[in-house]
């Protein structure tokens, strides 16, 4: 049986203050929920504070992004090391506002997630169609070629210590969501995928949906077979709708 996980992606929000408040009200309600894994993937700036907060308790924290070399002259750019000194699990890879806005690539993404690898972090591996592809029907070529981006590099050994996340471009912040049974055919193949290479890597990896999770949609979506939590945005940001699906992960 596979442990659900929820993840909070709080993209280019947050303040020291506001971020006290939310971080407190997150803590205070999953402290008794033992039955998932919790994490929020904050912006660096604030990887400090979520450490300081955060340390001994049960939920988690990492990064939206990283570089993928080690160090060097690379202004602006954040290492891999960087993030695990300060104590981050997780790290997003090749998130589809990653890919669109900054021009990331399937060959620029699979380095990255080699390189957290390397550095011991878990990557969060995005994968997802725009409206566009799903009309025309190619949703599974497209998460197919993304998800063989790191097949290809890392093997299924390397998706053995990272999580996938399925997320349709064209319901992240727009306020659609895939159907529960949309979402639910797209984690088979991404699970289906993996099982061409490794069966056993693919029944254990944890696959989360992202795209306007809800706490009213979040229970359904959670019941499918292969919906393993979800990485959430915009209800991240608010402690009361962040706990209440995390519950709905139990």
């Amino acid at each position: 049986m596979r442990r659900k996980l929820v993840v909070g992606n709080w993209k280019m929000y947050g303040r020291l203050a506001s971020n006290k408040a939310l971080l407190e009200g997150v803590v205070a309600g999953v402290r008794e929920l033992k039955g998932a894994d919790y994490a929020v993937c904050v912006p660096y700036p604030y990887l400090a504070q979520a450490q300081s907060m955060l340390q001994g308790g049960n939920v988690a924290w990492g990064a939206q992004n990283l570089n993928q070399h080690e160090e060097g002259a690379y202004t602006g750019a954040v290492a891999p090391g960087m993030l695990v000194d300060f104590g981050c699990r997780y790290v997003i890879i090749g998130h589809s506002e990653r890919r669109g806005l900054f021009q990331e690539t399937n060959v620029s993404a699979s380095a990255k997630f080699d390189a957290a690898l390397r550095a011991g972090l878990t990557p969060i591996f995005c994968v997802g169609e725009t409206l566009a592809e799903r009309e025309a029907g190619v949703t599974e070529q497209v998460v197919a070629t993304q998800l063989d981006a790191v097949l290809n590099s890392a093997g299924a050994q390397g998706l053995a210590k990272a999580v996938v996340a399925y997320e349709p471009v064209w319901a992240i912040g727009t306020g659609k969501t895939a159907s529960p049974d949309q979402a639910q055919a797209v984690h088979a193949f991404i699970r289906q995928r993996v099982a061409q290479q490794d069966s056993h890597v693919a029944q254990a990896l944890c696959i989360l949906y992202g795209g306007s999770v809800k706490a009213a949609n979040a229970s359904e979506l959670f019941a499918m077979q292969d919906i393993d939590g979800g990485l959430i945005g915009g209800a991240s940001l608010v402690a009361n709708d962040f706990v209440a699906i995390c519950r709905a992960a139990q």
